[in-house]
């Protein structure tokens, strides 16, 4: 498993670049005044790179990942996705939050084909890639099953799914795994590995926890508290796949947690 991913990351570096964030920053109106929420920001993002941003509470990290989205406008700057300038939502970019975001009156297959029913794909199009994520993700057998039916960690399998569906270029997720207990978030981590490894994709990953972190990204982005910055860039050699146990990981997370300590004073 650890050869086919590094196969697989090694490919994809040589496609080149999947975003290209420009000096981006941004800046809220209120009330009681001007708030700057993230200062000009620049990185690229190699295609099938997965990248993690890690930072307090506040910090930007979640208004980055909506303006790579097109859900919000940048202040200052620019997001490239692939050759093309963002200036809204588009298919080859999907948004997953902590909260799964299901629709309740779906049952799971459903769920999964509602993007490809928005591209008008034909029903036995929808049924096979539906119900293929769905054996992936482990949840085959659960194509009939409701929302209020299905666990934290299953609903969260379910919006993986459907957000893999449609196949996009770029799959941006904004603390997923935030909510769920330790063992479940062990089993998603190394699941969300596999189907990162098997697609391609590049990821843009957005977390408080330093060892999660590690453990999921190529590449770690520190930012500092609120105005936001990337103020470290570490680049994580270990083999994959990883846990969060092991003594290197375990390591290389005191020397992050340092650093972002740092970050905060």
């Amino acid at each position: 498993m650890t050869i086919a991913i590094a196969h697989q990351t090694k490919t994809n570096e040589r496609r080149g670049l999947a975003l290209r964030i420009e000096g981006v920053g941004k800046t809220f109106t209120s009330a009681v005044g001007a708030v700057e929420a993230l200062r000009p920001t620049s990185v690229d993002v190699a295609a099938g790179e997965f990248v993690c941003l890690l930072g307090p509470s506040g910090c930007g990290k979640s208004t980055l990942l909506s303006i790579v989205a097109g859900l919000e406008a940048a202040t200052v700057g620019q997001v490239l996705a692939g050759q093309q300038s963002v200036s809204g939502p588009g298919n080859d970019r999907v948004l997953l939050f902590q909260d799964a975001a299901l629709f309740p009156w779906l049952d799971v297959q459903r769920n999964v084909e509602f993007g490809l029913r928005q591209q008008g794909r034909p029903h036995a199009e929808r049924a096979e890639i539906a119900q293929r994520l769905l054996t992936q993700v482990g949840l085959g057998g659960f194509e009939r099953h409701f929302v209020h039916q299905l666990s934290g960690g299953m609903r969260q399998r379910v919006a993986i799914a459907r957000a893999l569906a449609t196949n996009p270029r770029v799959l941006l997720m904004d603390e997923p795994f935030g909510a769920l207990d330790a063992l479940t978030r062990d089993q998603m981590h190394a699941d969300l590995e596999t189907l990162w490894a098997a697609s391609g994709q590049t990821v843009l990953f957005v977390t408080h926890n330093v060892r999660e972190a590690i453990a999921l990204g190529d590449r770690v982005l520190v930012f500092s508290p609120r105005p936001g910055r990337i103020v470290h860039e570490l680049r994580v050699a270990l083999p994959r796949p990883r846990a969060l146990e092991d003594h290197a990981l375990v390591d290389m997370a005191a020397e992050l947690l340092a650093v972002l300590r740092r970050a905060e004073l």
